[in-house]
């Protein structure tokens, strides 16, 4: 890692009252980036992926938001091609994630989805000079008392030896009973050659209690904020916008019609139509309710 990024690293824990060492769990490196279009006069658009998935999972969307402005789509923390550490908190998240951003020119628009949500979040709140509008998709800043932790048990389960091709790992990921779709998206994350997972199983199943809370950050970011939702998803119900008002009070609802909580992949453009809006949106047009649905091209 150059003295630059190191130094951009050690200033952002500084920020947050952290102490900073080299060696004790936290990524030394920058998160791995995948860049869609070339730099605009506008701000670029940071994309964070949720739990499981990487940034690959989001290039459809990424590219043809592109034709506006560039896109960096990111591999969070012990996912995909970025560096693997033993901590993976909102804290260190939103650290990673400024750093992009610093490393892109100092200010970027953000979308998050679910643990790249609340990533997201944190990040605005930590960093708010960092984030110019901020999209969270299908989740708040609350604790969910479910587990995703069946799904890596799932994952263990999986004999690499075995694995040909990812319908072999599909098929042993139904005999642990996950529905197709994730069985799709989990083997996404399969490195079949090398036989082994993108996915820090073990930092992950650790760290599993701090991935479904969200951190007291004694913070609140007043800048633009869209919280948009899969209608069919249960994850951001209507007793959660208390808690988002408080930390976001110039939040905005909406809501995707038919999708549940991957409304990216459910809605694709009804999501990109969402975003686009938001991100292009005059701030003097935009004091009318702060609620409703989103309804696609």
């Amino acid at each position: 890692m150059d003295e630059a990024a190191l130094s951009i690293r050690e200033t952002n824990w500084r920020r947050m009252g952290l102490a900073w060492a080299r060696g004790r769990g936290y990524v030394d490196a920058m998160l791995n980036r995948i860049f869609h279009g070339a730099p605009t006069d506008r701000p670029p658009l940071v994309i964070a992926h949720g739990l499981y998935g990487s940034g690959r999972n989001w290039g459809v969307i990424a590219r043809r938001l592109s034709d506006e402005r560039q896109v960096i789509a990111v591999d969070m923390r012990n996912h995909g091609a970025s560096p693997w550490s033993d901590r993976h908190g909102y804290e260190e998240m939103a650290a990673d994630l400024a750093e992009v951003i610093e490393a892109a020119g100092g200010q970027a628009d953000v979308v998050g989805h679910s643990m790249g949500g609340k990533a997201a979040m944190a990040l605005a709140l930590l960093y708010p000079d960092l984030v110019r509008r901020l999209v969270v998709a299908d989740i708040a800043p609350v604790t969910y008392t479910h587990t995703q932790l069946p799904y890596i048990q799932a994952m263990r389960a999986v004999d690499l030896d075995r694995v040909e091709r990812r319908s072999d790992a599909e098929a042993m990921l139904a005999e642990q009973g996950v529905e197709r779709a994730l069985q799709s998206f989990f083997t996404q994350s399969l490195d079949v050659a090398n036989r082994r997972w993108r996915l820090n199983l073990d930092t992950l199943e650790t760290e599993m209690a701090r991935i479904m809370s969200f951190p007291e950050l004694g913070r609140r970011w007043d800048g633009p904020a869209l919280f948009l939702a899969g209608a069919e998803s249960g994850y951001v119900r209507p007793e959660h916008r208390d808690a988002i008002r408080a930390l976001f009070p110039k939040a905005r609802f909406a809501r995707i019609p038919g999708a549940g909580h991957w409304l990216h992949a459910e809605r694709p453009r009804e999501f990109e139509a969402a975003v686009r809006a938001f991100l292009n949106a005059d701030p003097a047009e935009e004091n009318g309710p702060a609620g409703g649905q989103a309804r696609g091209a």
